[in-house]
C-alpha cells in the first residue's frame, strides 16, 4: 500500500507557469469543508518511507516499492525499527496484525538543503492498520514507543487561515530555515464518494 496521494489546496493553470487558480479549491469536497478547522503539521522537506510490519518481520520501503532508499537512512531506519527488542515492541503494539508506519526520511543529502535539518532521520505522520487511519494521539503513543518524533501541529484552523498563514512564509520548527509547507486535514477523519482521505497540502512556494 503507498501513501494517500495529497492534492494541492488550489487547482493549477493549464499554460503558462501552471500557477495554482486561487480560491478554485482542488475538489468540491474542499469547497464545502473549507470553512471548518483543520488540523495543520508541518509538511518536512524529505523523501516518504513506509514501515512495515506483518506480524513477524518489519521491512522498510519508499513511497513506492521500486524506490530506492539511500544507504544512510536505511541504516537509521533499522536503528530504529530493527532489532529483536524493536520486534518485541511491533508485538507488543500490533500482535500479528499488519500495520504500516508512514513517515519522512530527511537530513543531510536526502534533498536539496536537507542539511539544515540535521542528520538524517525519521519523522512520523501517520500510521494504517485494520483497514483504517489511527487518529493523532495514537500516533504519538506508537512514534513514543519507538523513540521517534511525529510531525509538528502547527496550528487549528480554518483553509483560507491556512492559506493565509502561507503566506507569511513562516520557519520551519524542524530546521532554520522556511517551512516547506503544511499539510491539512480534517479534525475528524473523512473520505469522498470515491473513498479518498479529505486531506490537502499548502506549499509555501506556490504562494
Amino acid at each position: 500500500m503507498e501513501y494517500t496521494k495529497i492534492p494541492n489546496i488550489y487547482k493549477r493553470e493549464e499554460f503558462g507557469n501552471n500557477k495554482l487558480i486561487e480560491g478554485e479549491y482542488s475538489s468540491d469536497e474542499l469547497k464545502l469543508l473549507a470553512k471548518i478547522p483543520w488540523v495543520w503539521t508541518e509538511k518536512v522537506d524529505g523523501t516518504n518511507i513506509r514501515v512495515m510490519w506483518d506480524g513477524h518481520t518489519v521491512s522498510f520501503g519508499g513511497r513506492t516499492d521500486k524506490a530506492q532508499i539511500p544507504a544512510r537512512l536505511v541504516n537509521r531506519l533499522n536503528e530504529l525499527f530493527g532489532g529483536t527488542n524493536k520486534e518485541e515492541i511491533f508485538e507488543q503494539n500490533f500482535g500479528d496484525a499488519n500495520v504500516i508506519l508512514f513517515g519522512e526520511g530527511f537530513g543531510e543529502k536526502i534533498q536539496k538543503g536537507g542539511g539544515l535539518y540535521g542528520p538524517v532521520d525519521f519523522i512520523l505522520f501517520d500510521v494504517f492498520i485494520g483497514g483504517m487511519w489511527l487518529k493523532r494521539d495514537a500516533v504519538e503513543n506508537i512514534a513514543e514507543a519507538f523513540g521517534v518524533r511525529t510531525v509538528p501541529i502547527v496550528n487549528v484552523g480554518t483553509l483560507p487561515e491556512a492559506v493565509e498563514f502561507i503566506r507569511q512564509h513562516p520557519k520551519s520548527s524542524l530546521r532554520d530555515a522556511e517551512l516547506e509547507g503544511i499539510v491539512c486535514r480534517p479534525l475528524c477523519e473523512l473520505a469522498d464518494r470515491r473513498g479518498n482521505r479529505i486531506i490537502v497540502k499548502i506549499k509555501c512556494r506556490d504562494f
